[in-house]
Protein backbone atom coordinates (compact mmCIF):
# COMPACT_ATOMS: atom_id res chain seq x y z
CA UNK A 1 0.00 0.00 0.00
CA UNK A 2 2.91 2.36 0.63
CA UNK A 3 4.24 4.11 -2.39
CA UNK A 4 8.01 3.82 -2.17
CA UNK A 5 9.27 0.82 -0.18
CA UNK A 6 12.98 1.34 0.50
CA UNK A 7 12.85 5.13 0.14
CA UNK A 8 10.13 5.29 2.79
CA UNK A 9 12.44 3.59 5.27
CA UNK A 10 14.98 6.31 4.56
CA UNK A 11 12.22 8.93 4.92
CA UNK A 12 11.16 7.45 8.26
CA UNK A 13 14.72 7.58 9.55
CA UNK A 14 14.99 11.18 8.38
CA UNK A 15 11.67 12.14 9.94
CA UNK A 16 12.64 10.64 13.29
CA UNK A 17 15.78 12.80 13.33
CA UNK A 18 13.76 16.02 13.00
CA UNK A 19 13.05 17.70 16.31
CA UNK A 20 9.96 19.94 16.20
CA UNK A 21 6.69 18.09 15.60
CA UNK A 22 3.22 19.62 15.33
CA UNK A 23 0.71 16.89 16.10
CA UNK A 24 -2.66 17.61 14.51
CA UNK A 25 -5.42 15.98 16.54
CA UNK A 26 -3.52 15.96 19.86
CA UNK A 27 -5.67 16.63 22.93
CA UNK A 28 -5.50 15.83 26.64
CA UNK A 29 -7.44 12.59 26.18
CA UNK A 30 -4.91 10.12 27.57
CA UNK A 31 -6.78 7.20 25.98
CA UNK A 32 -6.13 8.46 22.45
CA UNK A 33 -3.20 7.24 20.37
CA UNK A 34 -2.05 10.82 19.68
CA UNK A 35 -1.55 11.43 23.40
CA UNK A 36 0.55 8.27 23.78
CA UNK A 37 2.61 8.89 20.64
CA UNK A 38 3.31 12.48 21.75
CA UNK A 39 4.64 11.13 25.05
CA UNK A 40 7.01 8.77 23.22
CA UNK A 41 8.22 11.58 20.96
CA UNK A 42 8.90 13.81 23.96
CA UNK A 43 10.78 10.97 25.68
CA UNK A 44 12.91 10.64 22.52
CA UNK A 45 13.87 14.32 22.69
CA UNK A 46 11.38 15.90 20.29
CA UNK A 47 9.50 19.13 20.88
CA UNK A 48 5.78 18.43 20.45
CA UNK A 49 3.26 21.15 19.64
CA UNK A 50 -0.41 20.12 20.07
CA UNK A 51 -2.84 21.19 17.34
CA UNK A 52 -6.51 20.62 18.16
CA UNK A 53 -9.65 22.78 18.03
CA UNK A 54 -9.61 22.93 21.86
CA UNK A 55 -6.00 24.30 21.85
CA UNK A 56 -5.28 22.47 25.11
CA UNK A 57 -1.97 22.32 26.96
CA UNK A 58 -0.80 18.72 26.49
CA UNK A 59 2.27 17.20 28.16
CA UNK A 60 3.10 20.73 29.33
CA UNK A 61 3.15 22.12 25.79
CA UNK A 62 0.95 25.03 24.67
CA UNK A 63 -1.69 23.95 22.18
CA UNK A 64 -2.94 25.73 19.09
CA UNK A 65 -6.31 25.45 17.38
CA UNK A 66 -4.71 25.33 13.92
CA UNK A 67 -1.29 25.00 12.32
CA UNK A 68 -1.27 28.56 11.03
CA UNK A 69 -1.23 29.92 14.60
CA UNK A 70 2.15 28.36 15.40
CA UNK A 71 4.92 30.98 15.37
CA UNK A 72 7.97 28.67 15.36
CA UNK A 73 9.31 26.61 12.44
CA UNK A 74 7.81 23.11 12.32
CA UNK A 75 9.90 20.20 11.08
CA UNK A 76 7.21 17.51 10.94
CA UNK A 77 3.42 17.71 10.82
CA UNK A 78 2.11 14.48 12.35
CA UNK A 79 -1.51 13.92 11.30
CA UNK A 80 -4.03 12.15 13.55
CA UNK A 81 -7.22 13.05 11.67
CA UNK A 82 -9.58 11.09 9.42
CA UNK A 83 -8.14 10.30 6.01
CA UNK A 84 -10.74 12.57 4.37
CA UNK A 85 -9.34 15.54 6.34
CA UNK A 86 -5.65 14.76 5.86
CA UNK A 87 -5.14 16.35 2.42
CA UNK A 88 -5.74 19.96 3.49
CA UNK A 89 -3.44 19.45 6.50
CA UNK A 90 -0.70 18.13 4.21
CA UNK A 91 -1.19 21.13 1.91
CA UNK A 92 -0.87 23.47 4.89
CA UNK A 93 2.30 21.67 6.00
CA UNK A 94 3.75 22.19 2.52
CA UNK A 95 2.83 25.87 2.45
CA UNK A 96 4.26 26.54 5.91
CA UNK A 97 7.64 25.05 4.98
CA UNK A 98 7.56 21.86 7.05
CA UNK A 99 10.29 19.36 6.24
CA UNK A 100 8.02 16.34 6.52
CA UNK A 101 4.54 14.96 7.03
CA UNK A 102 3.58 11.83 8.88
CA UNK A 103 0.14 10.28 8.32
CA UNK A 104 -0.58 7.99 11.23
CA UNK A 105 -1.86 4.42 11.15
CA UNK A 106 -5.07 4.21 9.11
CA UNK A 107 -4.64 7.78 7.83
CA UNK A 108 -4.29 7.26 4.09
CA UNK A 109 -4.26 9.89 1.36
CA UNK A 110 -1.95 8.86 -1.47
CA UNK A 111 -2.63 12.02 -3.50
CA UNK A 112 -1.61 14.20 -0.54
CA UNK A 113 1.55 12.16 0.01
CA UNK A 114 2.45 12.57 -3.66
CA UNK A 115 1.97 16.36 -3.37
CA UNK A 116 4.24 16.37 -0.32
CA UNK A 117 6.90 14.30 -2.09
CA UNK A 118 6.78 16.59 -5.14
CA UNK A 119 7.28 19.54 -2.77
CA UNK A 120 10.41 17.84 -1.38
CA UNK A 121 9.04 16.77 2.02
CA UNK A 122 9.94 13.56 3.77
CA UNK A 123 6.82 11.42 4.11
CA UNK A 124 5.35 8.51 6.01
CA UNK A 125 1.84 7.13 5.63
CA UNK A 126 -0.10 4.52 7.61
CA UNK A 127 2.80 4.24 10.06
CA UNK A 128 3.37 5.21 13.70
CA UNK A 129 6.57 6.87 14.96
CA UNK A 130 6.31 5.06 18.31
CA UNK A 131 6.30 1.72 16.47
CA UNK A 132 9.12 2.83 14.18
CA UNK A 133 11.23 3.87 17.19
CA UNK A 134 10.69 0.36 18.53
CA UNK A 135 12.37 -1.04 15.41
CA UNK A 136 15.58 0.94 15.99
Amino acid sequence: MLLVGVKLDKDIAGLLELKTWAIVGLSNNSERAAYKVAKVLIEKGHTVIPVHPKAEIVHGQKGYSKLSEIQVPIDVVDIFVNSQLAGPVVDEAISMGAKGVWLQLDVIDEAAILRAKKAGLLTAMNKCPAIEYGKK
